[in-house]
């Protein structure tokens, strides 16, 4: 079986994308991630919540970038880059709401995370922690 390589570990690099071509190709997320390192990186879920630990933005969007910096907040303090993300989970309250508005969501993780994608997935749940909150994210990464 040959695979496509989307973010080969070349330049230092300690993850690589695969995404073989038997698989419909992946937008926003990549089928494997293959890791090397010494250190894991496990990081709690994170949703809109703002430095007084309130739910910000109403919307999706806005909510969403705010759970993503709050995740890579927490992965940079460890050391970590967005390129270490090995797997992201994504709760969404809505996921018609999240599927219409992915583009949007798309522009906003490669804004603030690059475009090296982790393996993801989306999961529809009732409702979240905070009643306010319509996304939540959590996943891990691999260090040096």
């Amino acid at each position: 079986m040959t695979a496509e390589h989307v973010d080969p570990p070349e330049r230092g690099r300690r993850s690589e994308r695969v995404n073989p071509p038997e698989l419909s190709p992946p937008t926003g997320f990549s089928h494997a991630v293959v890791a090397t390192g010494s250190r894991l990186v496990f990081l709690a879920g994170q949703t809109a919540l703002d430095g007084d630990g309130k739910v910000a933005g109403q919307t999706l969007p806005l909510q969403f970038e705010r759970a993503l910096t709050n995740l890579l907040t927490a992965l940079r303090a460890t050391g970590g880059t967005p390129a270490d993300l090995a797997r992201v989970t994504v709760y969404a309250t809505d996921v018609a709401d999240y599927r219409l508005n992915a583009p949007e969501l798309g522009r906003i993780w490669h804004r603030l995370a690059g475009r090296d994608y982790p393996a993801m997935a989306v999961v529809g749940v009732t409702r979240l922690w905070d009643e306010q909150a319509l996304v939540e994210l959590d996943g891990f990464a691999v260090l040096p």
